[in-house]
């Protein structure tokens, strides 16, 4: 398996909105609002690198109101 972290920056104010849509894809098993550069990060648990492309960069960057994402895979 593979585990990544998504940091996501969203348009003011729909923070908590995206939290719920993002959960709600699948390889998505956790989501928390965050103080600080980006507004949620998102953790990945599925099973290839091609997988968490997927998920950052087509459904989490077309969901309405996601401004901005960086992709960190763990290595441990």
């Amino acid at each position: 398996m593979v585990i990544a972290y998504i940091m996501v920056k969203a348009h003011t104010g729909e923070a908590d909105r995206l939290k719920n849509t993002i959960a709600a894809i699948d390889g998505v098993v956790s989501t928390h609002v965050v103080a600080g550069d980006v507004d949620l990060i998102a953790k990945v648990d599925v099973p290839s690198p091609a997988d968490v492309k997927d998920i950052a960069a087509t459904e989490i960057q077309d969901v309405d109101g996601v401004e901005d994402t960086q992709t960190y895979i763990a290595m441990d």
